[in-house]
């Protein structure tokens, strides 16, 4: 130890002597021979999930390094961006989406969406209504046709309302089969009762909407009856009955009627409005914004949704194999229960319309047709790409045509030659006068 203490004196007395003094070198001591090292423990490989882990962040670091997102991820991420925003801004105003595309007005000029939503036309009174009111609309009307004809307005409830369709069929039956016997045998009594405790009666009739007003309004009337009772003191015990009135024997055919009425009736289904509009030439006609009416999710649905497209930003860097893009893409357009098509004319007019999603390519021509000065014109219809839609029995959601396209219009070239050649002077536009008349701008 004395040792030790003395080579560090000498050291440092070499290192702080005076000006003019002339450093002396510290005696060398031999040093001591290191003692031997233990040898290293041999190194242990990295656990699977430690493997794992580096992995992913080595992933992730990769990702951050790259300077450019690719354009897919962007829109991607453009678009959650810009729902967020609006369902922010909507939560805000203290109105939920669906609530706000209520405000939205009408495709008129410069609009938020493409179309402020899905609308219906009521068969029975011609209202055009919003798909959240169709089904309260259908219903108050329904009840409103009982004070004009309570039959058939009864048929209509059972037939719409009930939607287990089997149930339907055999309530439907019985029912027909109690009104055949009654015509069949008008002087057997039995068959003009109906025990309403009865098992077929409750398991058939009793359990769907509509039924007993039916039999009500064909001239059953509820009577208590008394009817034997074995085991009991009482001799008779009351029940209840649905009784045909007397006065209704003298009309077996109209009896006959209503079973016909109601065997061949089905539901009272709302019309989809197409909302037909016409656009002048524009940029903008292949661009879409829908509401949330397109979706077949329900809101909460759509808020889910919202939250899972976040992830579909790391999905589109990943490689994937065409039968898991063409899978995805299908599910994605079984989300859509409409869809908005427009037609672009040779002179730059556009036509649009909605539609459902399973609609036939057929109803896209027809509904071009009827728009047409002259109806008898052919033309043949081009999806984007510029693929001809020949099959017309095709669903637009196999057509690629869900949610929203832009199709282009061409004429037959040899008939519209012949046209041109015979033809002083050529309208405006193809299509009618009244539509030109209502044409929108679209941007």
């Amino acid at each position: 130890m004395r040792k030790f203490f003395q080579e560090i004196k000498a050291d440092l007395k070499f290192k702080t002597a005076g000006p003019g003094q002339k450093l002396s070198e510290p005696s060398r001591v031999p040093k001591e021979k290191p003692k031997a090292e233990a040898a290293p423990k041999p190194r242990q490989a990295p656990t699977d999930e430690a493997q794992k882990a580096a992995a992913a962040a080595l992933a992730r670091m990769e990702l951050k390094a790259k300077t450019k997102v690719p354009a897919s991820q962007e829109a991607i991420k453009n678009q959650v961006r810009k729902e967020l925003m609006a369902e922010a801004a909507a939560s805000k105003e203290g109105l939920s989406m669906e609530e706000k595309d209520l405000t939205s007005p009408a495709t008129e000029g410069a609009c938020a969406h493409s179309v402020s939503g899905v609308y219906f036309i009521c068969p029975l009174t011609g209202v055009v209504v919003r798909k959240a009111e169709k089904a309260k609309h259908l219903r108050e009307a329904i009840q409103s046709y009982f004070s004009v004809d309570p039959v058939a307005a009864s048929i209509m409830e059972i037939h719409t309302f009930n939607k287990d369709r089997e149930k339907v069929r055999v309530g439907v039956e019985t029912m027909a089969k109690y009104l055949d016997n009654i015509c069949l045998h008008p002087e057997e009594e039995k068959y003009r009762k109906i025990k309403l405790q009865n098992k077929v009666f409750q398991e058939r009739i009793c359990c769907l909407e509509g039924t007993q007003r039916f039999l009500q309004a064909v001239g059953f009337e509820t009577k208590t009856l008394p009817v034997p009772d074995q085991g009991k003191k009482s001799p008779y015990s009351p029940e209840e009955y649905y009784v045909l009135k007397e006065e209704m024997l003298s009309k077996l055919d109209d009896l006959k009627n209503y079973k016909e009425q109601l065997l061949s009736s089905g539901p009272v289904r709302a019309q989809l409005d197409r909302q037909l509009c016409v656009f002048k030439p524009s940029p903008a006609a292949a661009n879409f914004q829908l509401p949330s009416d397109f979706y077949s999710l329900t809101a909460e649905e759509l808020k889910r949704e919202q939250q899972l497209r976040t992830e579909a930003v790391e999905k589109a860097s990943m490689l994937r194999t065409r039968a898991m893009r063409e899978k995805e893409e299908q599910r994605e357009l079984h989300k859509y229960n409409y869809t908005v098509l427009r037609v672009r004319f040779p002179d730059g007019y556009i036509l649009q319309g909605t539609f459902y999603a399973r609609e036939a390519v057929s109803v896209l021509y027809s509904f071009v047709r009827e728009a047409l000065r002259e109806d008898w014109l052919p033309f043949e219809l081009l999806a984007p790409g510029g693929l001809k839609l020949t099959d017309e029995d095709l669903p637009f959601n196999e057509c690629g045509l869900v949610p929203s396209a832009l199709l282009t219009l061409v004429w037959d070239a040899a008939v519209m030659a012949d046209i041109e050649a015979v033809a002083q002077e050529q309208p405006a536009s193809p299509l009618k006068a009244e539509l030109l008349s209502k044409v929108q701008t679209l941007s």
